[in-house]
């Protein structure tokens, strides 16, 4: 399989489809994800029809271990933390991946 996709690669993507000047495919690209950033800092959700689902959920304290020191046991404190669930038409696109290849 290919590396991983890059915001750079996007940008020359829409360029290549749109040929908008880059400068501008580069600032519309930041700004799209700025703003998706700072709604989930602000613990709203982002929703992207048929893309999928941003969600900020709480991840409740835990005691977990160092595996350089399996002994000593660390408290994890509750935290906030971004999980995605794919949408429709980006579950439908993943099951057609060839497992082999990943």
């Amino acid at each position: 399989m290919s590396t991983n996709l890059t915001k750079r690669e996007i940008v020359l993507e829409i360029y290549e489809k749109t040929g908008f000047p880059q400068k501008e495919v580069v600032a519309t690209v930041q700004m799209t994800l700025d703003i998706i950033m700072n709604a989930l800092a602000k613990g709203r959700n982002v929703e992207l029809r048929n893309f999928g689902v941003l969600e900020v959920q709480k991840r409740k304290a835990r005691v977990g271990r160092n595996p350089n020191k399996p002994k000593t046991e660390v408290v994890i404190p509750e935290r906030a933390v971004v999980k995605f669930k794919s949408g429709k038409i980006l579950k439908q696109l993943i099951k057609k991946i060839d497992i082999a290849k990943l």
